[in-house]
């Protein structure tokens, strides 16, 4: 696995050029990427020139958000998974075959069966276009509990839950995007990680929470740098990842107010280090 970089999870919003150069600042492997970003300066440039954006520094792509509104109206859904063709082309010939998205926990028009049965319906199509480029597919769970308060119903919100999605779906290139918040906030345990393997790990998010906040209290957007308080065992969980043979991505995810204030130099040297503080306490190289 490898320390990867997502300028916009820590507010910084630069051309790909300028974000590339600014992950080695912080010592990190790789860069997440706007994949329309990305195919705008394929169009505009060539993929060759993409390719050597990351060459010349040593950067590996690490990963791409689903970009389009899945969850919307069928218009909006069809001409986003006719557009997902291309960009996953695009991506694949960069190696940047990591795609994520996150689940609601929660549904106030559809009780869990049915919303199980819609997310399938309209994930599998998804997978499939990306299976077609070599590319795979992170579904991430939302365990924070105070985001389903005042919903009709509740949906998946823990590893085992989404485990029973992605086999729903029926397709090898659909896995787990592991997020060490939401593992804690949904009361998972290292032994939870280390009955996965590899293969059912697509993507990984790392934070910490805030100290003296109990785990029913959590507020989503409050949340601190890896290895900033110790609320969270983020040496047991790199660990345990490192134990199954992961070989991702492991991309900081703050959402810190203080970190977001910061001059994007000091905000990629500030999370870099903090992960890389962690990285060595749990062994990795």
């Amino acid at each position: 696995m490898f320390r990867n970089l997502s300028p916009y999870a820590i507010g910084i919003r630069k051309p790909l050029k300028d974000t590339v150069k600014l992950a080695k600042l912080g010592y990190f492997q790789g860069v997440e990427v706007d994949i329309n970003e990305v195919s705008a300066l394929v169009e505009k440039e060539s993929i060759s020139h993409v390719k050597t954006l990351f060459e010349h520094e040593g950067i590996k792509p690490g990963g791409w958000v689903l970009p389009f509104e899945w969850r919307g109206d069928e218009n909006t859904y069809e001409r986003g998974l006719t557009r997902l063709s291309r960009l996953a082309h695009i991506a694949a010939r960069i190696d940047c075959t990591r795609v994520f998205t996150w689940v609601l926990p929660f549904s106030d028009d559809k009780p869990f069966k049915e919303n199980f049965n819609w997310h399938v319906a309209r994930l599998k199509p998804i997978a499939r276009v990306l299976a077609k480029e070599g590319c795979r597919l992170g579904l991430e769970f939302i365990g924070t509990e105070s985001l389903r308060a005042g919903h009709r119903y509740d949906f998946i919100h823990d590893l085992n839950g989404m485990l029973e999605l992605c086999k729903a779906l029926e397709m090898e290139n659909v896995g787990l995007l592991l997020d060490s918040w939401h593992w804690y906030a949904s009361g998972g345990t290292v032994e939870d990680i280390r009955k996965l393997k590899n293969r059912d790990v697509v993507y990984v998010h790392v934070n910490d929470a805030p100290a003296d906040t109990p785990i029913d209290r959590l507020i989503d957007n409050v949340r601190c740098l890896p290895g900033e308080t110790g609320v969270i065992d983020l040496i047991g969980f790199l660990k345990a990842l490192n134990g199954i043979g992961y070989d991702g991505p492991v991309t900081p995810e703050p959402f810190s107010e203080k970190v977001n204030k910061m001059k994007p130099e000091d905000a990629v040297k500030t999370t870099g280090e903090a992960l890389r503080k962690v990285w060595e306490a749990a062994g990795l190289p």
